[in-house]
């Protein structure tokens, strides 16, 4: 009898964002330049499929997080909406990353990004150790690109 069940992890991240939903995407789709939020590096091995978002639906790219090397496929993509998951099941397995970009105010200069990440981890590490990494790792990469558009904000007033 197996008295360890594995269960989901699930990590829920909300960030405002001083942009549009349409640039936060934009930017999102921007494989090769992740690097800038995200503890990782981004190569992109697929180009999107013919007349999507460029670096949307269909496009792969591969993430290496030190030796860990793996790689994320685009399932869908749009200004509001970017959803991805791991293809194979290393480092993880039934990873699905989900991010909804609601846009606020009446200028629609305001974004509210909700990003929600699913999957199993390894059986020989514990799932509250890997929730609280990754999750610490999404939170400081969704604060970093809050931080790049409030900085490109300032910029543009400055010039203005």
């Amino acid at each position: 009898m197996n008295y360890f069940v594995r269960l989901m992890i699930t990590i829920k991240v909300t960030q405002k964002i001083l942009a549009s939903a349409e640039n936060v995407s934009q930017v999102l789709l921007e494989h090769r330049q992740l690097d800038r939020f995200f503890n990782a590096k981004f190569k992109l091995v697929k180009s999107q499929n013919s007349g999507e978002l460029i670096g949307g639906k269909g496009a792969i790219r591969q993430v290496s997080i030190g030796k860990i090397v793996f790689e994320e496929e685009i399932l869908t993509a749009s200004n509001e909406h970017i959803c991805y998951q791991i293809v194979g099941n290393y480092p993880v397995s039934d990873h699905h990353g989900d991010i909804q970009l609601i846009s606020r105010g009446d200028d629609n200069q305001t974004t509210q990004l909700n990003y929600v990440i699913k999957f199993n981890g390894p059986k020989w590490l514990p799932s509250f150790l890997l929730k609280f990494f990754v999750g610490n790792d999404i939170r400081k990469a969704m604060k970093k690109l809050a931080l790049h558009f409030a900085n490109e904000r300032i910029s543009l007033e400055n010039v203005a």
